[in-house]
């Protein structure tokens, strides 16, 4: 099965060096990688490209330098194209092993990965594995991803073992999350836990509400009959929607053994503490709360206002009262905007 690997990069061309100099030594190796830049401004692709040519040097993270011990030739092919080529399948004769992206503009999560996942499309793949540009993999990583979507009949979506970057022996997650529809609140299954541990692959997957979008490997069939991502969320909840639109028609799995280390919320401000999360991960967090509540599960609307009440409580006691703000101008109907003038950048 060959596939493409889909790197979103806003303004994050360090991270995704690094990822690159650990995805490019994966032990599978019938794969392309294509990046999606989302209208960045410190030059990224400038930068990416320079190290594919061998000019400009990676830094991978100490722990981590053994995932790049492996001789890499330089340089690596690679092309540059914009949104609509790329969209298009790009040169047909052409079958660089690095793809840039100029999306032109910040589309988000679901946008920028669409951009990729056409691509994809147009080219005839038969998988594509959506990874954040913050992380680091393991050799095994996506081979184990491959072997579990490819020995499943009716797979359509597998998730990894994600582990904190800066503490590589506690769980990110298992895979991926459960969702309480009543609260509009979602819980990373093994959150926190200790790894290595023993898991129960089944009782993970019966567990799960959505895989976690830092690395999900996604079939070519799920997304010929599904679709690709609504871009109406721009950041969260992207998955779940995702998953509840195959509901009935693909498995979602796990492998346990494929395993990646991630930064968490690296370019936007992710954060479980309210009090140090950023504007654009406080305001797409909550805008997205509604929305997706209104679309799946509009039943929940009045328990899932009041755990938003008890949010903007929680802003008023910490004195963030443009958190204030915002929460009572979206709860109030402002979810519709769409959040223009909101960036992925901390405040």
């Amino acid at each position: 099965m060959s596939g493409y690997v889909i790197l979103v990069n806003y303004n994050g061309w360090r991270d995704t060096l690094e990822c690159l100099e650990t995805l490019l030594r994966s032990e599978y190796r019938d794969f392309r990688v294509v990046v999606c830049d989302n209208g960045s401004t410190d030059n990224s692709l400038e930068r990416i490209g320079a190290w594919a040519a061998g000019t400009e040097p990676a830094q991978v993270g100490g722990r981590y330098a053994r995932l790049a011990a492996s001789p890499l030739d330089r340089p690596i092919p690679f092309v540059r194209y914009g949104k609509a080529a790329a969209e298009a399948g790009g040169d047909r004769d052409e079958n660089a092993p690095l793809i840039l992206v100029e999306c032109g503009a910040n589309l988000g999560f679901a946008g920028g990965n669409n951009v990729g996942l056409r691509y994809a499309l147009a080219r005839g793949c038969d998988w594509v594995w959506l990874l954040n540009n913050d992380t680091v993999v393991e050799p095994q990583a996506l081979g184990n991803l491959v072997d579990r979507l490819a020995g499943t009949p009716g797979a359509g979506i597998c998730g990894s073992t994600l582990l904190l970057y800066g503490e590589p022996s506690r769980v990110q997650a298992l895979g991926g999350g459960w969702y309480c529809r009543w609260l509009g609140l979602a819980w990373h299954l093994g959150r926190l836990g200790r790894w290595p541990q023993r898991v129960d692959r089944d009782q993970v997957e019966r567990r799960m509400s959505y895989p976690v979008g830092a690395s999900m490997l996604v079939s070519a069939d799920f997304l010929r009959e599904v679709g690709l991502m609504c871009e109406e969320y721009f950041l969260f909840f992207e998955e779940l929607d995702w998953v509840l639109r195959s509901r009935g028609r693909f498995r979602m799995l796990y492998a346990p053994d494929s395993v990646v280390y991630h930064k968490v919320g690296g370019a936007i401000g992710t954060s479980s503490h309210p009090g140090r999360k950023s504007l654009a991960c406080d305001y797409w967090n909550i805008r997205n709360r509604i929305f997706f509540t209104r679309r799946w599960y509009p039943a929940a609307l009045p328990t899932v206002y009041l755990t938003l009440a008890g949010a903007l409580l929680t802003r008023a006691l910490l004195g963030k009262w443009d958190r204030v703000a915002m929460i009572f101008t979206l709860m109030c109907g402002g979810w519709r905007e769409k959040g223009a003038a909101v960036t992925l950048t901390r405040d």
